[in-house]
């Protein structure tokens, strides 16, 4: 039996980053497989994609262009203008933040802006707000555990 887009599925995956083989997550390491459906919007679509077609105990490989993962880095996502007395005690270079973001007419709703703090510039922080992925090429190793519900 072949996975088919509406499929449960539960996998196995190592993600490294094709520039240089490290690993960036793994569910070996975890020791528990990730449940999604096959073609949904759970996961990146280079994965959730790539498992269509293939059969419980198969392995593949899979190279996932920025597109098909994390996105394009996007510089407007580059935040120069904060205060360094603004941050978290203890924030340091690599520190990931979480910023309240007030309502808007693109987002009425508000909410929270995952940055990273990337350094500074005089008195200001210099946070990025592109996912820490964004604009790498990655490569999965997926090994397909179990079919949970065939739709």
């Amino acid at each position: 039996m072949t996975i088919k887009a509406g499929d449960r599925i539960r996998i196995h995956y190592k993600g490294t980053h094709a520039d240089g083989g490290d690993t960036f997550d793994s569910s070996y390491d975890r020791g528990e497989p990730l449940e999604f459906t096959a073609g949904g919007p759970e996961l990146i679509a280079g994965v959730t994609e790539a498992v269509i077609g293939m059969g419980v105990g198969e392995k593949k490989s899979v190279e996932v262009p920025p597109e098909q993962g994390y996105g394009t880095r996007d510089e407007r996502m580059i935040i120069r203008d904060v205060p360094k007395d603004q941050l978290p005690e203890g924030s340091d270079i690599g520190t990931m933040l979480s910023l309240g973001i007030p309502p808007s007419e693109e987002n009425p709703a508000g909410g929270e802006l995952h940055v990273t703090l990337t350094g500074f510039d005089g008195e200001n922080a210099v946070l990025d707000g592109n996912h820490p992925l964004a604009g790498k090429t990655l490569i999965f190793e997926l090994e397909i555990i179990e079919i949970v519900d065939a739709a």
